[in-house]
């Protein structure tokens, strides 16, 4: 697991206020890391969340595939077509 990482944003005019509604007595947040640790466990979410449509998307391409379109291959030809650069 990696260290703890300290980072310092600078955010002013129409951002700090929309920060400020966030994290208040009425806003979501208790503190401003807390929103901002949040934003950045949902930009993960969704980066993953695209990986896997992607992946997805793939495997419903090849799986609609004709079976006549695959070719059969052995574990040593596959070995050998990881290998290459």
């Amino acid at each position: 697991m990696s260290k703890p990482m300290t980072l310092n944003v600078r955010v002013s005019g129409a951002l700090s206020d929309f920060v400020a509604a966030n994290v208040s007595d009425a806003g979501a947040y208790d503190n401003v890391s807390e929103y901002v640790r949040d934003l950045i466990r949902r930009d993960k979410e969704r980066v993953e969340a695209d990986h896997f449509a992607r992946l997805k998307a793939e495997l419903t391409r090849a799986f609609a595939a004709q079976d006549s379109s695959y070719q059969t291959l052995d574990a040593e030809t596959v070995i050998a077509r990881n290998r290459r650069p």
